[in-house]
């Protein structure tokens, strides 16, 4: 019988996605099968300080990882959510927490409840129900205490934030302890199959081919394999979310990092702030239709709350999606398409592509129809995250600037504006089909925006009031005590130890 299987994969590119895609290929697969990664130290990575989402811990599982041994290796902080300052409107502030609001009651959402009694008068801020916000405006975390039935500190949730470049190394050591080799070149040919229009090899600058029968396209915007080589299309998003420019600029720690991400709005775009424990990261991401890239620095310098460490990086993108997966190539990463890093999901994407690709990993006659299931999937869970991205811009009522007039007015993809009009009438949130982003997730940004529900569902209503409020003040006094119990996030890192020089 013929042997059909994978025996060769060669990863194109290093960087985040990189190693991210060698190291759990070679976790999984074993040294069954040889894995190459070629990358060039002349070709940069995008690579800043980077903010994830909790998905992030079961990656890290998968491969094996010690999670203080990465907080340690990565200089890494940890991640309760995001907070949003002048989304809505000029002085806005909200936080975009992980874990949930409150708890179900009588089989519905908690956000049903609250949103009855706030129609009554008597709600509290609805951050006051979730464990993850109180305790980042506290700066306080702990991990979860699955020991503590019932208790808040049972249900924490949280993420990372760390330094790009060390995950990247931190990676790339064990995936060479796993088996994989690393090609140092650039690559200058690709050659294809006459017969099917596979890549057979690529060629690098000192003339050495490197053949394979699975290519990873890890190349970065450029898709050197996926666009370039294979012709794979770009559906240009740009029209959704119009910034495509970003620069970016560490600087020194002046306070105890906090455990969370900063997003602020500015008149061309937003600006970034992801406190590690060795530095802080900063960004711009801005419109250059609106912006020149002199005026970015500036605003983005002027920002800074320490001296600068580093010189500023400029990049340019532009919003939307590629076909991820081509006859014998599958892209991951920024060759698979880009959205802003608004809710840190880039990342995440890479990761939930590895997996992907894994539960439906060829052989060598590379099953259309397993191609094709894993594209529309891949598209499915761009398009949900645009979305999500999207509803910040489009749901402001911010008249300041040109960008912010664009965003309010523009014609928004069907299945957002159905999602918006949903919740404005009776409240209701829906996680269609396991999406990335919960009920959570949609609450805290439609409300933090503005959005105001004309109604709530009709069986919150059965609860009678002194009941409900009895509830909802027992479950806000639970947070509070919870968070009280909890230590600094300074105290905790100092707990796991200093990061690695």
């Amino acid at each position: 019988m013929e042997d059909l299987a994978i025996r060769r994969i060669v990863v194109v590119g290093g960087g985040t996605a990189g190693w991210m895609a060698a190291a759990a290929l070679s976790r999984v697969l074993g040294r069954a099968v040889e894995i190459e990664l070629i990358e060039s130290e002349a070709i940069g990575t995008v690579g800043v300080g980077e903010a994830t989402i909790p998905h992030l811990q079961y990656f890290n599982r998968l491969l094996g990882i010690d999670e203080d041994d990465f907080v340690r290796r990565t200089a890494a902080t940890f991640k309760l959510g995001i907070e949003f300052v002048d989304w809505g409107r000029i002085g806005d502030r909200y936080f975009h927490p992980f874990g949930t609001y409150g708890q179900e009651m009588e089989g519905l959402h908690f956000h049903h409840f609250w949103l009855r009694q706030a129609q009554l008068g008597g709600a509290l801020e609805l951050d006051r129900f979730s464990i993850g916000a109180d305790a980042a405006r506290a700066q306080r975390f702990q991990r979860p205490d699955h020991s503590r039935v019932g208790s808040p500190l049972g249900t924490i949730s949280y993420a990372f934030q760390f330094d790009a470049s060390l995950y990247a190394r931190y990676l790339r050591e064990r995936a060479e302890a796993s088996g994989v080799r690393r090609t140092e070149g650039r690559i200058v040919d690709v050659a294809l199959d006459s017969s099917n229009g596979h890549v057979q090899a690529v060629t690098l600058e000192d003339g050495s081919r490197v053949a394979g029968d699975l290519f990873i396209d890890c190349s970065g915007f450029r898709g050197l394999l996926i666009s370039e080589a294979l012709g794979a299309g770009f559906e240009d998003w740009s029209h959704w979310l119009p910034c495509d420019r970003a620069v970016a600029r560490a600087c020194r720690r002046t306070t105890d990092p906090l455990p969370f991400t900063r997003a602020t709005a500015k008149a061309a775009g937003w600006q970034w702030r992801i406190p590690l424990q060795s530095r802080t990261g900063n960004g711009y991401v801005y419109c250059s239709d609106h912006l020149s890239d002199d005026a970015a620095l500036a605003g983005l310098n002027a920002a800074l709350d320490g001296d600068p460490m580093s010189e500023p990086n400029f990049i340019r993108f532009k919003a939307g999606v590629r076909k991820a997966w081509d006859r014998n190539v599958v892209a991951l990463g920024l060759a698979s398409g880009f959205l802003e890093p608004l809710e840190s999901t880039s990342i995440h994407l890479i990761q939930s592509a590895i997996a992907r690709l894994l539960t439906n990993f060829p052989d060598r006659r590379f099953n259309q129809h397993d191609i094709d299931y894993y594209n529309r999937r891949t598209r499915v869970e761009y398009e949900q995250v645009r979305d999500f991205i999207i509803l910040h811009y489009a749901t402001t009522t911010r008249d300041d600037s040109p960008l912010w007039r664009y965003c309010r007015s523009m014609a928004l993809p069907t299945s957002l504006e159905e999602r918006i009009a949903i919740f404005r009438e009776n409240g209701r949130l829906y996680r269609h089909d396991n999406e990335l982003f919960s009920e959570t997730s949609w609450l805290a940004v439609m409300h933090g925006q503005g959005l105001v529900p004309r109604r709530y569902h009709p069986l919150a209503d059965l609860l009678p009031e002194n009941e409900l409020d009895k509830r909802m003040a027992h479950i806000a006094n639970a947070m509070r005590l919870a968070v009280d119990r909890m230590p600094s996030h300074q105290q905790f890192l100092n707990q796991i130890g200093r990061p690695a020089a």
